[in-house]
């Protein structure tokens, strides 16, 4: 295998390496609402995410298309360049899930190509108007549509069910059941497909696909497998944020958040727009906490996650722009560069057995620090 070959499979498998952390990062955001209102146990919700994260792999391929072929000029990519952004997009993975921060791998992942194209291929590599429309301008609208359309589903179930709640409480456990597979399904549709786009523009830039190609079969396939993986891992962190940290989660608003959520997903996915499915859910959790009478909004948590939206892109790009620099100094600088993040992978995880957080004792109170003045590391 020559050295061009071995890059692209080292990039390859890079890109699976994130698709893993993808899927534990954002298990939260089917399955906290469920976990937390006690819909599903914590490790059935797992599996059941990952199975139909790996079905809603296969039901489209417009994203993929869109991150191949969008945002960035797939002529004037290397696969080093890819291989740099994947690596900034991994390690703001790690650092928002130790601290238990429901951050957008998506944008993470967009900062990290922007960043590496931007330093290895120039400015003009990056084509900002799609970046506007396809992607800056989703970040906005979405998680503000999700809130609104969450509660005022969240405020319709309440007073349609107001005069007979324990039976309509039952009845919402068991619909969240529904509406919680229906978001892991939508995730799988948006989520896979990003990483079955950066996988397509890597064999594009390495001369394998042409231009404009979209992602083969295979392709679609392992992307489905790592993301649905990494789904059953678990990220038990985010989940408790998302569960216990926001709102205090009652099954009508489980229901609601989750039912809302799958309607802005698909929709976007439809329309090709690779749109942050964790800010998406968030959003929605909130409105489901708005739409409750007398529901208490953390807005401490709140804000701290807002905090981490605005850091997300231009902290993966970054260090996807210094990973590049590094790499594009040869064989050596991709091994320094792959061996940095393995080490910080493995710091990340070290740490977070400190006080560790799993399907045992994810439904347990999240504690705050004081005054929330510091990143709470205990999510």
């Amino acid at each position: 295998m020559d050295s061009v070959s071995f890059l692209l499979v080292a990039v390859i498998l890079t890109a699976l390496a994130f698709d893993f952390t993808n899927g534990f990062h954002d298990t939260a955001n089917s399955m906290a609402t469920s976990i937390a209102t006690g819909a599903l146990s914590p490790r059935l919700a797992v599996l059941v995410a990952a199975v139909l994260n790996l079905a809603g792999a296969f039901l489209s391929t417009e994203v993929a298309k869109t991150i191949s072929g969008g945002i960035v000029d797939d002529a004037k990519v290397s696969p080093v360049m890819i291989f740099a952004g994947l690596i900034g997009a991994i390690l703001w993975n790690m650092v928002t899930w130790l601290a238990g921060l429901p951050s957008s791998s998506s944008h993470a992942l967009f900062g990290g190509l922007i960043g590496a194209v931007w330093v290895g291929a120039g400015e003009s590599a990056v084509r900002f108007t799609a970046i506007v429309e396809k992607i800056a301008i989703p970040a906005v609208a979405s998680p503000v549509v999700a809130c609104v359309v969450a509660m005022l589903a969240t405020y319709l179930a309440y007073v349609i069910t107001r005069r007979a709640a324990p039976v309509a409480r039952k009845g919402f456990r068991a619909g969240q059941v529904g509406s919680a597979s229906l978001v892991a399904l939508a995730h799988g549709t948006n989520d896979a497909q990003k990483t079955m786009g950066v996988i397509t523009l890597t064999l594009i830039a390495g001369g394998v696909l042409g231009h404009g190609s979209g992602p083969p079969w295979w392709v679609v396939l392992t992307a489905g497998l790592a993301i649905s993986l990494g789904t059953y891992v678990g990220g038990w962190r985010i989940i408790r944020t998302m569960g216990k940290g926001l709102t205090d989660i009652q099954p009508p608003q489980g229901f609601a958040a989750e039912t809302s959520a799958t309607a802005v997903i698909l929709a976007s996915s439809h329309l090709g727009f690779p749109l942050s499915t964790t800010q998406v859910c968030t959003g929605s959790i909130l409105g489901a906490g708005l739409g409750r009478r007398l529901a208490q909004v953390r807005w401490g948590i709140a804000g701290r996650i807002a905090v981490s939206w605005l850091l997300t892109l231009p902290a993966a790009a970054a260090v996807g722009g210094i990973a590049a620099w590094v790499a594009g100094q040869g064989n050596a600088g991709v091994a320094l560069v792959a061996g940095v993040a393995v080490a910080a992978a493995v710091g990340f995880y070290a740490l977070s057995r400190r006080r560790p957080v799993n399907p045992d004792n994810v439904n347990e109170p999240r504690v705050p620090e004081p005054a929330e003045r510091t990143l709470d590391t205990s999510v």
